[in-house]
Parts: structure tokens; sequence; C-alpha cells
């Protein structure tokens, strides 16, 4: 199959996957709600929520090799964090409620979808959100729900890994929920394409990923970490640490001695 037909092909089935999340999410989701108890209708929307993901990574070619054991109880999963296609990976591991940038709010459709889905929104250089930012998080914890976090705040190339932002570290501690460390890693062609950094748009970026093959994606989940007794400093510390360990030696010399950031 020729480059075009194959990268129609799949921008027409991404075109449909969108449709159809369209209808979940204004349709599917409010009829849970009325129809099903509480724990049925959730239940029943994170698996509605992991099938599109799922679907989501089939059309885009996600190739995913896993090392370690990935959380199999509610928990604060933080991670580098380098391109959108993150969430696809990380979606598809829990049912979860991603922190995210308000950003995404603008993006054509993901953005009703990740507003319906329950991601928690970041809006840039509003300080006092913190606070509200952090009662939301602690809310869904309290629920049994798994929050997923870039605590970097941005997205890097991949190259190293950026200062945590310690705070989105503190409700997993006022709840004394575990944090679970993960490191992303793309690979052979991916390792160029995917990173979504600068003034990359989305469905660009979209569209070249599509004409690749596959996605591949290296995925760590590192060691639970305990937060009981501990400082919100010291669980971002020990969590970026733990990432960092999956990296070479250079790129971890590199994100040390080059990235500079007061928390």
């Amino acid at each position: 199959m020729k480059l075009k037909p194959r990268l129609y092909y799949k921008a027409f089935l991404i075109s449909l996957l969108f449709v159809s999340g369209l209808a979940i999410a204004a349709l599917i989701f409010p009829a849970l709600a009325v129809l099903c108890k509480p724990a049925n209708a959730k239940r029943n929307r994170d698996a509605l929520k992991l099938a599109w993901l799922h679907w989501f990574g089939a059309i885009v070619g996600l190739s995913i090799s896993f090392e370690g054991e990935a959380p199999n109880k509610p928990c604060l999963i933080v991670s580098n964090h380098i391109s959108w296609l993150d969430i696809i990976v990380l979606g598809g591991v829990s049912p979860a409620h991603f922190v995210a940038k308000s950003d995404i709010l603008s993006w054509p459709i993901i953005g009703y979808l990740a507003k319906q889905g329950g991601t928690v929104f970041v809006r840039r250089g509003e300080k006092q959100q913190a606070k509200a930012i952090a009662e939301e998080m602690l809310w869904l914890l309290k629920q049994n729900s798994t929050v997923i976090a870039f605590p970097e705040g941005t997205t890097t190339k991949g190259d190293v890994v950026l200062p945590f932002h310690a705070s989105l570290f503190q409700p997993a501690l006022l709840v004394k929920a575990n944090v679970q460390p993960i490191a992303l890693e793309y690979l052979g062609e991916s390792k160029e394409q995917a990173p979504f950094v600068g003034d990359d748009a989305f469905v660009p970026h979209l569209l070249r990923i599509l004409s690749l093959d596959k996605v591949e994606v290296r995925v760590v989940f590192h060691p639970m970490i305990n937060t009981a007794g501990k400082t919100r400093q010291s669980v971002s510390g020990e969590a970026r640490a733990l990432i960092m360990d999956s990296m070479t030696d250079e790129k971890a010399t590199a994100s040390i001695s080059t990235v500079r950031r007061q928390l």
C-alpha cells in the first residue's frame, strides 16, 4: 500500500473514531448517569474510555513494550511528557483522570472529548488555580480513582527529564495514596516524530503520526512509592530519579546539567 492511500485510510478511521467519541460523550455518558447506579455508571464509562483509547492506538499503530508491573489499584501515576500520544499510551493502561494543560480544550474534537472524559485542566500562568486543581485531584483520589499527571509541566523531545512541580504530589500525600512513576521512551522513527513541542499544532502532527508504519514506545513501570510520612519534595525527587534511571547515562547527565528550573 502506498503512503498516501494508507494515510487517507488511517485519517478516515480516525475521523470515524472521533465521531464515535462524540456520540459516546454526548449521548451514552449522560444516559449511563440516568439509567445506572453511580458505581455501575463509572465502570461502564471507564470501559468505554479504555475501548476508545485502544482503538485510537490500533489506528495509529502503537507498538508498546512494557517493563515492570502495571498498577493494580488506584494511585497517582506520574510520567515524563513527550507528546499527546502519551495520553493514548497511558490512558490504555488503567481507567484514569488526566491532569492536562487547558490548551487541549482548543483542539478540534479532542478538547471536548477530554473534558467529557473527566480531564482536570490546568491554566498556564494562573498560580491561584493551583489550590482548585489540588482539591479536584484530592477528591478523585478519595473516590478511588486513578489520576495521571505530567509533573514536568510541558513536553520535551524525550532527551531530558525536567524538574518536577512538587505541588502535584500534595493530594496523594493527603490521602496517603501511592505514587506510580512511569517512564516513556519512543523508539525507531517515532523517536523523532512523536515529540510534540514548541509551536506544533495537533492536526498536522496527527497526520505525521498517521504516516508512520508504527509508533514504537517503551513503557517502564517503576516500583510504587509509599507516600506515608514523606514530603511532596521528597516524593517528587524520588519519582523523577526513578524515571531518569530508565534513560541512558548520557541522557540523564544532560538532563541534570542543562536544565534548571525553580520549583
